[in-house]
């Protein structure tokens, strides 16, 4: 008989997010005259922008023209959008468009990343984490046995209030170190200085930073790096992951992209080394037929003056959510972090209750929705992650619940 991968029997029979989904479908079966305010899976709520629509358009026209229709395009993303991409992201940085990879999403790419590792790499996270770094190594082989809610060969960075949700460098050399800023789902962030530590790790030891920078469209503050390549050696030692998801309200069309700079190389296991570019674009080209041309067009149109203007402006929404979610729940008495640099809200529980108590607490009583941070990992334990990607109209009633709880 056919025999299953086995690392699959060991994760989780459900996700979290489908955990969540199946407490809140059970609540709206048993009140259905309630409206559910979700404050938890970070899907956006704008529409996209009149620029990229207009972007669409143009694009669906040239697919019902002889002359302009495209059918296969490059599986590493079109050069347009490529050099779009390193004029404006990657202006002064040590990255060229050849060290770009358009794809359907981030998450795809940090879950197939892993891919171009040896199985017995180890596995360094910060903690809490969002979920795909670990369940993809857990299917791949290299996270050993689950303990609780801790993998046995996965090495775990806490950050807590304690340390500022800093993550101190591991007492064991890892092989691969995922690290998330701004954070998901802390919602806080490593200035340069601190940014500049792990770089300086990561050279030293032979280590590599796989950097996903998904929310970096949200940083506000002075001091903080929107891409890891502004300190100096990174492009020797990461691979950054971005999205036009949160960034340009893309959750529904699927663009992201993935830089692995030319110098970036890794052991052959025969006493060479091998670049990771070539391998990345090998899989790819293996694996994946590219990001459509349409989707491409409208993602090359958030770099125009027009599509920055207008994005910001959107952004602006969210960071104003941010804003007054936070006033409200330090009213309720309760610790705030993040919210500032990025879209997530990271809130320490009552005294005496779970994660997973003040979830159902929000729930029953307010019918708001939030996510349990444990679900994040071991030390996720006592907060739960809010969202500020909810309307204005929702967020403003969102807050007039939790001053009445």
């Amino acid at each position: 008989m056919t025999k299953v991968n086995t690392n699959y029997l060991k994760l989780s029979s459900n996700y979290l997010f489908v955990d969540i989904a199946r407490k809140v479908e059970a609540f709206k079966q048993e009140h259905p005259d309630r409206k559910i305010i979700r404050l938890g899976i970070g899907d956006v709520t704008q529409p996209l922008v009149k620029t990229v629509i207009a972007a669409l358009h143009d694009a669906v026209n040239e697919m019902g023209d002889p002359a302009t229709f495209r059918g296969y395009g490059p599986e590493q993303g079109y050069a347009f959008l490529r050099e779009a991409i390193c004029a404006h992201d990657y202006a002064g940085l040590p990255i060229s468009p050849d060290d770009i990879f358009v794809s359907d999403g981030a998450k795809s790419d940090l879950g197939n990343f892993q891919e171009l590792f040896s199985e017995d790499s180890v596995v360094a996270v910060t903690d809490p984490v969002y979920p795909v770094y670990v369940d993809s190594n857990v299917m791949a082989g290299r996270a050993g046995d689950l303990f609780d809610v801790t993998w046995s060969r996965i090495c775990y960075l806490p950050c807590t209030k304690e340390n500022n949700f800093v993550p101190e460098l591991p007492s064991v050399r890892p092989d691969l170190i995922y690290l998330c800023y701004p954070n998901n789902p802390t919602g806080t962030v490593l200035s340069k200085d601190e940014l500049r530590v792990w770089v300086d790790y990561a050279v030293r030891e032979g280590c590599i930073i796989l950097y996903d920078s998904a929310y970096e469209a949200y940083i506000q503050e002075e001091g903080v790096a929107h891409s890891i390549y502004e300190i100096e050696g990174a492009d020797e030692v990461a691979v950054e992951f971005r999205s036009f998801s949160k960034t340009a309200g893309f959750t529904g069309l699927r663009c992201a992209y993935t830089v692995v700079p030319e110098k970036l190389t890794v052991s052959d296991g025969r006493g060479g080394k091998v670049g990771l570019r070539n391998l990345w674009n090998r899989r790819q080209s293996t694996k994946y037929n590219g990001c459509p041309y349409i989707v491409q067009r409208a993602a090359c149109a958030v770099y125009t003056e027009a599509g920055q203007r207008e994005i910001a402006e959107t952004i602006a929404i969210y960071h104003e959510n941010a804003r007054k979610l936070s006033e409200a729940v330090k009213g309720m008495g309760l610790s705030v972090f993040g919210g500032v640099n990025a879209p997530y809200i990271w809130v320490g529980v009552p005294d005496g209750q779970t994660s997973w108590d003040f979830f159902n607490h929000l729930l029953t009583d307010a019918a708001l929705v939030c996510t349990p941070g444990v679900g994040f990992g071991k030390s996720g334990e006592g907060y739960v992650r809010l969202t500020a990607f909810g309307s204005p109209k929702d967020t403003e009633e969102a807050i007039e619940r939790l001053r009445q709880l």
